[in-house]
């Protein structure tokens, strides 16, 4: 396993690329691999870490004196942060790259979510589902039937489903011009360790993210309020050929199922399933003030549960943790231009409405997308034949 950061190029200002490159490979002296118990006497330590510490194998930890010890984990990867401050409490291996499997729609809604007015109806055409992946999850989207583009959405994050997906990167101008919008955004939040190929998370060769940059994209989440919305819902309604039929998130820490218990204080984000990628999961949820983002790579042990119960421990430890612990990083390290995070309070967990981007009107940015969509999609196969069960 190789530990380091990508050679791409980010598409920012040489200024900011210059900096951000320095601080990105600027050794950490004062840091240390693996728990770090902090000075004696257990007072917090001065400074904070450089960027370098995390791209460094090994679980990272600054805690002061009777800080909770963090939980050991079957995960291959995993970190915990605030949300508010972007401060990363404790990771393990946080820029490993893996398979992200469904976790990665949080970019896609990142992405796309501005550009989509919710009220837009849009009827599938007889190109738009076609090289959906074997065994992918499907909402239930038909051919020849009109949605409303917030149907979707909630088909997007309850059900998972890469039909809703793959319409909705129609509509955004097609799976190709999608992946690379994507791409483009995840350099633009410092997400360095994310490779878009395919928009819905599907098992792709050589498509990765990390537990830094899937934080990253859930934190972003949790500012736009059509996103903390539907990630935090947790039943709703799909229009189908007979009427209506109800569909069910299938992040089980949210819902609570199959012996999985509802975590307390939970308000999203997203989970996912590949059988390249294991299950993968980010979760925030809110308590006394703090909201913290967790998240889950591929647990080893457990099975299918596994990795909401080491989300739950990971919640759990960084809520206890609070202010007993010095961070081993920041989400805003590698980005050009830090942000602050939602603020703890429901009502402060939003953004303005959507809009249709700059210098556009809904309609033409509707019309636009969908014109170029409809030349595209045709062009875009998924490969067959690879296993993708999400949620």
């Amino acid at each position: 396993m190789t530990i380091g950061c990508p050679a791409r190029a980010v598409a920012v200002s040489a200024c900011a690329l210059g900096v951000a490159g320095l601080l990105a490979l600027a050794p950490a002296a004062a840091a240390r691999t693996g728990t770090d118990p902090g000075p004696p006497g257990g007072g917090p330590r001065a400074g904070t870490p450089q960027p370098a510490l995390l791209y460094r194998s090994g679980t990272h930890v600054r805690p002061h004196q009777g800080a909770p010890a963090v939980p050991r984990l079957s995960a291959l990867s995993w970190l915990v942060a605030d949300a508010r401050t972007g401060e990363v409490l404790a990771a393990h291996d946080a820029h490993r790259r893996l398979p992200p499997a469904s976790t990665l729609k949080t970019l896609f809604a990142l992405t796309v979510l501005p550009a989509l007015p919710g009220g837009v109806r849009h009827t599938v055409g007889a190109q738009e589902l076609q090289g959906l992946g074997a065994g992918s999850s499907l909402v239930g989207v038909a051919e020849g039937a009109t949605y409303r583009v917030e149907d979707l959405w909630r088909g997007v994050f309850l059900n998972s489903g890469n039909d809703a997906v793959q319409v909705l990167a129609v509509l955004n101008g097609g799976r190709q011009a999608t992946a690379g919008q994507m791409q483009a955004k995840a350099r633009a939040l410092g997400a360095r360790d994310t490779r878009v190929l395919s928009p819905d998370g599907y098992d792709t060769p050589g498509q990765v993210s990390s537990a830094y940059d899937l934080a990253v994209f859930g934190r972003a989440g949790l500012r736009n309020a059509e996103f903390a919305r539907y990630c935090a819902t947790a039943e709703a309604r799909f229009p189908g050929p007979g009427g209506w039929y109800p569909i069910r998130n299938t992040n089980r820490l949210l819902t609570g199922a199959n012996g999985v218990q509802p975590y307390p204080g939970l308000i999203g984000v997203k989970n996912g399933y590949t059988s390249e990628a294991g299950h993968t999961l980010v979760a925030a949820a809110r308590r006394d003030g703090r909201t913290l983002v967790v998240t889950v790579m591929n647990p080893r042990q457990g099975g299918g549960t596994a990795v909401y119960e080491e989300a739950r421990a990971l919640l759990d430890w960084g809520f206890a943790a609070a202010g007993r612990v010095d961070p081993v990083g920041s989400l805003d390290a590698l980005r050009s231009t830090p942000r602050p995070g939602p603020d703890a309070g429901p009502a402060t967990v939003a953004a303005g409405p959507v809009r249709a981007g700059p210098g556009w009107t809904e309609a033409g940015a509707i019309a636009g997308a969908a014109g170029l969509g409809a030349g595209a999609t045709a062009l875009v196969l998924r490969p067959a034949g690879r296993r993708a069960e999400d949620g």
